[in-house]
């Protein structure tokens, strides 16, 4: 397996292959990777010759720096795990923060028209100006035909098609479906720090986010949000820091339900201080 440690090795390696004809996608993760990861290295495999995965703790996406420090860096497992499924077509970019960054660790502002302001940009102050900034830069180190995203960050999702529409970047983005444990909590490297007791109550998140789902075909948004509010005000292990349902597209919350626009349920957890996201289409 392959394994790049700068941009200038890794660019003039893909030059010399997309100059042979050869389809390269790429899958940003920042490691600590699981089988939900391997899900979209799965399917950008499917569309590409070459699959580029990149390994990168991106400083400028965290508001708070506990989380930084406390995020999981397991870079020898992380190679060991995409071995299992491929070392011929996978390619790892594990730069430094001053390969990505140079001397000056900052992000650039974007304008998401409005899509950053909801949910997540409400409690995570510059997240998605940092999100923007590494995602725009793997993009133009390795020009990809197509970058593959989950659905677990659905509104991340959407900030990425708008900065690409927005900055016209020759990218196809990708959303794959949302990868959950058997017991249905959606796979995440932070599940890692979850403690057991709180990692056997965790799946009530997606539980609540199905009942929300049933309950949309007869109540109304705002009977659904107090109901599942009431649920986690009666759960001694999680935190409800939000629940929200909204219009796919805008990401915008709404008060009443139409037949002519997709919905989706966000919610946002609190497992003895590991933050848990999760979503699911209601319509």
């Amino acid at each position: 397996m392959k394994i790049f440690e700068n941009k200038e090795d890794l660019t003039v390696f893909l030059d010399a292959k997309k100059n042979k004809g050869l389809a390269v996608g790429l899958v940003p993760t920042m490691g600590a990777l699981h089988e939900g990861h391997v899900s979209l290295i799965s399917k950008g495999l499917a569309d590409n010759d070459l699959v580029v995965v990149s390994i990168f703790v991106n400083p400028t996406q965290f508001d708070k720096e506990e989380d930084l420090i406390k995020y999981p860096r397991t870079l020898a497992s992380d190679i060991a795990l995409l071995k299992t499924v491929s070392e011929e077509t996978i390619l790892v970019f594990a730069p430094s923060v001053a390969d990505i960054y140079g001397t000056t660790v900052a992000s650039q502002h974007f304008d998401y028209d409005g899509l950053e302001h909801e949910m997540e940009g409400r409690f995570r102050n510059g997240h998605f100006d940092g999100v923007g900034t590494i995602v725009k830069r793997l993009f133009e180190i390795v020009k990809p035909q197509k970058a593959y995203f989950g659905e677990k960050d659905f509104q991340q999702l959407m900030i990425i098609k708008k900065l690409v529409a927005i900055e016209k970047l020759p990218v196809d983005v990708v959303g794959c479906d949302i990868y959950r444990a058997n017991d249905g909590l959606a796979m995440s490297s932070r599940n890692m720090r979850l403690a057991p007791e709180y990692r056997e109550a965790a799946p009530f998140i997606y539980k609540m986010l199905q009942a929300a789902k049933t309950k949309f075909a007869t109540d109304s948004a705002q009977h659904i949000i107090d109901w599942v509010n009431l649920q986690f005000e009666n759960n001694e292990l999680l935190e409800l820091e939000y629940f929200i349902i909204a219009n796919a597209e805008t990401l915008k919350s709404i008060e009443n339900k139409t037949t002519e626009s997709s919905f989706r349920a966000f919610i946002a957890v609190y497992a003895d201080g590991v933050r848990l996201i999760d979503n699911i289409a209601l319509n």
